[in-house]
């Protein structure tokens, strides 16, 4: 069992930085991809982006590249999402998930694991 939590949501100003954490238990990571997925009223869970656990290659939607980091400190069994240059189009309920094994990475329902959400709200 993997539980996820995350945590550092909260409102930001258009312009503005936020990081999220997931904070990871449960076995090892080993052979894991962590995913940052986002959901805004009316709109389908959307892939943010991923690292890979074990080597830390990270993958990005396109919309996300130059704007968004994602990264990992594995003595802390956290993952980060750095979120600069927020829009107000980044609002949205951000979720973690971790996803066992190889395959694609883009689409919710290839992950196994996933948190309850932060809220992050950007004013304009």
């Amino acid at each position: 069992q993997v539980q996820l939590v995350e945590s550092g949501g909260g409102l930001v100003q258009a312009g503005g930085s936020l990081r999220l954490s997931c904070a990871a238990s449960g076995r090892t990571f080993s052979g894991h991809v962590m995913g940052w997925f986002r959901q805004a009223p009316g709109k389908e869970r959307e892939f943010v982006a991923a690292i890979s656990w074990s080597d830390g290659r990270t993958y990005y939607k396109d919309s996300a590249k130059g704007r968004f980091t994602i990264s990992r400190d594995n003595a802390k069994n956290t993952v980060y999402l750095q979120m600069n240059s927020l829009k107000p189009e980044d609002t949205a309920v951000y979720y973690c998930a971790a996803k066992k094994g190889v395959g694609d990475i883009w689409y919710p329902y290839e992950y196994d694991y996933w948190g309850q959400g932060t809220q992050v709200t950007v004013s304009s």
